[in-house]
């Protein structure tokens, strides 16, 4: 809140209550009205002006063209990846250290037998969660969990999967344990790390690929280092945040019984921040779960394979089992992982420890003699779940009374809603579009936000994909307005229903962890390949987390203000528009802002399904080889993305009397 009727402390001897409900007396009966619609009000007649009287596009003089020497360096690179020192001294073992630890990892996980992983993860899973009653629950996820992927007839491509986990998580965690030991040590690390970190949030996973298959080609080493680099910034965010919060009172104590700052680290910090080293850590592997199943398009094989496979050949029922095996597997990791923090450093004791380690041992014995996952114990759900979208496509795809169907409505969106954003976004001038960048930037956020998003949407230009940056746009657009009228809808349901936020939360659950390329089979079948099709799955995959942050923003609304409105005889409409959203509006900004971040990464997907322009581009440059082509569409998502992230960021403001809110 910046007015300041709500920013004010309360006067001497005025309640809180007292407060409250100045504040909420003054917004109910004379709204305030800030000066962002009248900003947008000046645009909005400034743009159709200078659309008349200007031409739109980027104009030729400010164009850079980088194809031809994109294509020649990366000609050269494919070249001389065999011959050169760089590779054969420092890049061809860095490409068979990563190819030998995933094979071998794999290997000894084949050579131990589902049973003997089974036995091994339940056995982890029960020390991890303090052994005893506790360590029960996780020990009981971590079984269902890998038995349900051999259930599924899965259990060969889980292994392959879990090979590139174990190597890249154990990879991506001892590299963001440094790196944030450097960020909480150091504020000069911090400085350099933070819009570092800032800028990789934002990437679409396919951004990073295109660069590691241009030097180590399709294989391993370029899935493994992908997810690496992908999963690797929580761990440094989480291990920073950690540290930089220990008790100043208990460091102080330390230092004065003469500690050095290593005892210190050892001793004080790492403990204190042990919660979000492990939070770090879970966050990690949810983010290499998913750059894995991205990472099948380079080559990764396993379950991620299975999933693209499934979307090559519309086959919903492969592609949806393959994801529910990633889902458990995810489920099965988190809940262990979870567990582990939850216990503070309590000591299981020898006992448990005996007993977890003789379960381990017991397991790797008698695995390798019961060999692979028994053809007898599978259940195929495939067919009657594709038998299940045929149904469901025959049944709304077209001839539906009234509505008309699934054709006519993709139909209709592009020709009253695509079409017409796209042509209006190219007829204007490329200066109004930095124009209105720069004051929606300025509004939510700082100068700096500002400047950052003029200049990434003027790369776009000047690496000449303008028209197909704005092209891309207008679906993100729409993809997102889809996503924050829906989001915010039933974030509000569920912010004011404790049953809907409880029916909604396993769902979501699943829905977060499901791999991006699922939701597209279903889409394509019911809207056909296109920009529908692309739009429609970013926003159902947006969605859980707009919910989510919508509701804890909402729910965290003072009582004492609901409650005095409530007295003063506001409706709900009332509440929610002059009490809970003003309230909670840094939090609908971060919804809004990870909307855009979740709808980009699947819109540039959507070039596998026609979605076209920059996602077609990197999808292209993937498989046909024009890495120059894709490389520059690479920048390009990157720079719309970064763009994108500070037209929605929220940030802290000081106010005059220095104050932070």
């Amino acid at each position: 809140m910046s007015t300041a009727a709500t920013s004010r402390p309360a006067a001497v001897g005025e309640s809180p209550r007292g407060h409250a409900e100045t504040a909420v007396r003054r917004r109910i009966r004379r709204p305030n009205l800030p000066a962002t619609p009248a900003v947008l009000l000046v645009l909005a007649l400034l743009l159709p002006t200078a659309a008349l009287l200007a031409d739109g596009g980027w104009p030729q003089a400010l164009r850079l063209d980088l194809a031809p020497q994109l294509d020649t360096f990366a000609d050269w690179v494919v070249d001389n990846r065999e011959t050169h020192p760089v590779f054969l001294y420092f890049l061809l073992h860095l490409s068979n250290a990563a190819t030998d630890s995933v094979a071998r990892v794999h290997d000894l996980l084949t050579a131990i037998g589902w049973a003997g992983v089974l036995t091994a993860a339940t056995a982890l899973a029960w020390y991890a969660g303090g052994a005893g009653r506790k360590g029960a629950g996780p020990a009981l996820v971590a079984f269902g969990s890998l038995a349900g992927c051999g259930l599924l007839g899965l259990w060969e491509q889980s292994t392959e999967t879990l090979a590139l986990m174990l190597v890249s998580v154990a990879v991506a965690s001892a590299v963001g344990l440094l790196l944030g030991l450097a960020g909480g040590l150091s504020d000069t690390a911090q400085r350099v790390l933070r819009p570092v970190l800032d800028t990789m949030q934002v990437l679409p996973s396919f951004a990073y690929l295109l660069p590691l298959v241009l030097v180590f080609g399709v294989g391993t080493p370029s899935a493994l280092i992908t997810t690496v680099i992908y999963a690797a910034p929580p761990m440094v965010r989480m291990t920073a945040l950690g540290l930089r919060g220990a008790d100043p009172a208990v460091l102080e104590a330390s230092r004065s019984l003469g500690s050095t700052r290593w005892q210190r680290l050892r001793t004080v910090r790492l403990p204190m921040a042990r919660p979000q080293l492990f939070l770090g850590l879970n966050q990690t592997i949810m983010m290499a779960l998913s750059m894995v199943v991205i990472a099948s398009v380079v080559g990764a094989g396993g379950l991620g394979e299975s999933v693209y496979q499934a979307l090559r050949t519309r086959d919903f029922g492969q592609g949806l089992a393959a994801g529910l095996a990633i889902v458990l597997i995810a489920v099965w990791l988190d809940r262990t992982t979870a567990a582990a923090g939850a216990r503070s450093g309590v000591p299981v004791g020898r006992r448990g420890t005996g007993i977890a380690l003789a379960a381990v041992g017991g397991g790797l014995l008698a695995g390798p003699a019961l060999g692979e996952w028994p053809e007898a114990v599978t259940v195929d759900i495939a067919a009657p779940l594709n038998t299940a979208v045929d149904w469901l496509v025959a049944s709304v795809y077209q001839d539906v009374p009234v509505l008309g169907g699934t054709s006519v409505w993709a139909g209709n969106a592009t020709n009253w809603v695509l079409n017409p954003l796209n042509d209006g976004l190219q007829a204007l001038p490329w200066w109004s579009l930095l124009l209105l960048a720069a004051a929606v930037a300025r509004l939510v956020g700082t100068w700096r936000g500002a400047l950052t998003a003029v200049l990434a949407l003027g790369c776009t230009g000047v690496l000449g994909i303008w028209d197909k940056a704005l092209y891309t746009l207008s679906q993100i657009l729409v993809a997102v307005a889809l996503t924050l009228v829906l989001g915010f809808a039933i974030g509000i349901l569920a912010a004011r229903v404790r049953a809907v936020e409880r029916l909604l939360r396993p769902v979501f659950d699943a829905m977060q962890t499901l791999p991006q390329f699922i939701y597209l089979i279903p889409v394509v079948q019911l809207f056909n390949a296109g920009r529908v099709a692309a739009i429609t799955a970013a926003a159902v995959y947006a969605l859980p987390a707009v919910v989510r942050v919508t509701t804890q923003g909402l729910r965290q609304v003072s009582p004492a203000a609901m409650e005095v409105s409530r007295s003063l005889g506001a409706t709900t409409w009332q509440q929610i528009r002059d009490v809970q959203w003003p309230l909670a509006r840094p939090a609908l900004l971060v919804a809004a802002n990870q909307g855009v971040v979740l709808v980009l990464a699947v819109v540039v997907i959507g070039g596998l399904v026609g979605g076209g322009a920059l996602g077609f581009d990197v999808v292209k440059g993937l498989t046909a080889g024009e890495l120059g082509t894709g490389l520059i569409a690479g920048a390009g998502i990157v720079c719309l993305g970064l763009a994108l992230d500070k037209l929605t960021q929220p940030a802290e403001r000081t106010s005059s009397t220095g104050t932070r809110h």
